[in-house]
């Protein structure tokens, strides 16, 4: 009988499990219910993946999306497990002869879509099969409270109560707070489950935040420094989704695009030149990512703010989830969240019936809190990764020395006066019963002369044209740092109108000051770098790496599967360093296994054998 470890070794090519990813796989084994919280990247799939192939019988995978269950599918028959899925693209014959085949045992694995689970002829399939294992895959969907809530997902214990003997149940998922995590628990009728959180940290990645007068000047320069590059720029709307990729294809960048505005065909278009690297740079909403397994992504770039922090770690974390150092950065303005407070209205509408009116506001209140902590990361100068985790609830150090704030000097500058000018506008603003945003507060502070200022006889204000030299993305920017100091409120029901607060009133009679902390220079040379050199193989041979990815390369286009698939870039990276010649050698390389070995170890051996005779 073999072990959880021959498993591991045989079909994945590892020698041992991650840490934590024991402890659930033998949770699982031991039969008990099993909920495991662990960051993007860090191997969910081998916890359900390596018991489902010990297990007696079959094991059905809940999934969110076609894409990724084609994703999981195609890696697991890649590493020669029999898997397969069933999903509405299919046609009905497609269904009815993989549901026949893995009625007579031909699968391990059978992944499917929470909307199928109820269908008569699946369930009717599902009663008459051993079903060994339940296993919910983004386990967070479930619950009202987590940030991608599908009420599909509510028919799993409807599902799990129609079977005649109830499976094992495993959920896993990578972001969620203790509320969602109890809520996972529950919504699923987990039975006294072991529960694991490995923690959230994921060193290989560097965080940064940049406020830059031009976001489109910073995206350019940022992606002209990883050309050949893979990685992902998400924007909140459709339109920005379309006017940046516009502008990368102007400049002649290899980009595409994602968002549920485009025809279906477009989208899968799109999204394989991106996972086979023909266009490496994948411009999206939030539409675009949950289940892309593409391990190579080495950046990503949030081109606005999303709404929360579950949101933003979830996408930021698709990057580097081959363990090699990535880069996730943030472009921020005060504009964003606007933005994200509009979405916020628009996702609640009360035209759903399915929410009552309570927990509609009451969910309303929760998101708008969670901006306020999105926020705060966007604008803090503390460490971005203690922030991080400690919004997770996990202990961290004071600095990292592997992001952005902790590679950056600050200085104090005292603002108090410029901010009691602002607020003085805001105030004989409110004198004249008038109302607005940060946009129309500075136009009047700078002495702006357009239509609006003169309509409203803004002009006659005692504070017009009071920051005359100061230009109008400082006064914003100051006009941000007081909302969230709290001397301002931004009213959401208002368009954003600005009014003051007891704390703003204080500071602007003087009862208080106001100091920033800003960024001053850079550090010539930065910790990160060094810990990016740390992350690198120092014995890895760059041109036979290259060589190998040239292969790689040819051999996905001839499988029709991406290039990671065959090969990470990290097992490419282990391989390019241990130079294996035989087969014996090659199934050292981490990431190898037996099948792979089989089917592609000859042409990378020839590969290998080829360079070094060729080499000087």
């Amino acid at each position: 009988m073999p072990t959880a470890q021959d498993i591991l070794k045989q079909y994945f090519g590892y020698d041992s499990f991650r840490p934590g990813q024991d402890k659930l796989v033998q949770s699982i084994l031991s039969g008990r219910d099993t909920l495991g919280i662990m960051p993007t990247g860090a191997g969910k799939s081998i916890c359900y993946q390596v018991p489902a192939l010990l297990l007696p019988g079959l094991t059905l995978v809940i999934s969110p999306l076609i894409s990724l269950m084609k994703d999981q599918v195609g890696a697991l028959n890649e590493a020669g497990v029999p898997a397969a899925c069933v999903n509405s693209a299919m046609s009905a014959e497609s269904m009815r002869d993989v549901l026949g085949y893995a009625a007579q045992g031909g699968y391990k694995l059978l992944y499917v879509a929470p909307e199928r689970l109820t269908a008569p002829a699946f369930l009717s399939f599902a009663q008459r099969v051993p079903v060994s294992m339940v296993t919910v895959d983004e386990a967070h969907c479930i619950s009202q409270w987590g940030q991608d809530f599908r009420p599909s997902y509510l028919k799993i214990l409807d599902f799990l109560a129609a079977l005649p003997a109830r499976p094992l149940v495993s959920a896993f998922t990578a972001t969620a707070t203790e509320a969602v995590r109890d809520d996972i628990v529950r919504a699923l009728g987990l039975r006294d489950p072991f529960a694991l959180t490995t923690g959230f940290d994921r060193p290989n990645l560097y965080f940064a935040v940049e406020r830059p007068p031009s976001k489109p000047n910073a995206l350019l320069r940022l992606l002209a420094t990883r050309t050949g590059k893979s990685g992902i720029v998400y924007c909140a709307t459709r339109k920005t989704v379309d006017d940046v990729c516009d502008m990368l294809l102007a400049k002649g960048l290899p980009a595409t695009r994602y968002h549920a505005g485009l025809s279906a065909e477009e989208r899968q278009r799109n999204q394989e030149d991106f996972l086979y690297d023909v266009k490496p740079i994948m411009v999206a909403t939030n539409a675009f990512g949950m289940g892309i397994d593409k391990s190579n992504v080495s950046f990503v770039i949030h081109y606005n703010m999303p709404k929360n922090m579950e949101s933003y770690y979830q996408e930021a974390g698709r990057a580097g989830r081959d363990g090699e150092p990535a880069d996730c950065i943030l472009l921020y303005s005060g504009q964003d969240v606007h933005t994200a407070e509009f979405l916020i209205g628009h996702s609640h509408e009360a035209g759903d019936s399915s929410v009552d009116p309570e927990t509609r506001q009451a969910l309303i209140e929760r998101d708008r809190d969670r901006l306020r902590q999105m926020t705060f990361y966007a604008t803090t100068d503390e460490c971005l990764r203690r922030y991080i985790l400690r919004y997770f609830g996990e202990q961290a150090p004071v600095s990292c020395g592997h992001c952005g704030n902790c590679d950056t000097v600050f200085e104090q500058v005292d603002a108090t006066v410029d901010a009691q000018k602002i607020l003085s506008c805001v105030y004989r603003m409110a004198e004249r019963g008038l109302h607005f945003g940060r946009g129309m507060a500075a136009a009047v502070l700078v002495g702006s002369q357009s239509e609006q200022i003169k309509k409203f006889r803004l002009d006659t204000l005692s504070t017009y044209g009071i920051m005359r030299g100061t230009s109008m993305a400082r006064v914003r920017q100051l006009t941000d740092a007081l909302i969230e100091r709290g001397c301002l409120k931004a009213d959401p029901d208002r368009y954003n109108a600005l009014f003051l607060t007891a704390s703003g009133n204080a500071l602007m009679r003087g009862r208080d000051t106001f100091v920033l902390r800003l960024p001053r220079e850079k550090k010539p040379e930065t910790k990160a770098t060094h810990r990016r050199a740390v992350l690198l193989e120092a014995d890895v041979d760059e041109s036979l790496f290259e060589r190998l990815r040239t292969l790689r390369a040819a051999l996905a286009q001839k499988a029709h599967v991406p290039p990671y698939v065959i090969f990470s870039n990290a097992t490419l990276a282990d391989m390019a360093a241990r130079q294996p010649i035989t087969e014996f050698e090659l199934l050292t390389v981490r990431g190898v296994g037996e099948a792979k070995a089989r089917r592609y170890g000859d042409a990378f051996l020839d590969a290998i054998k080829d360079y070094l005779r060729d080499k000087p």
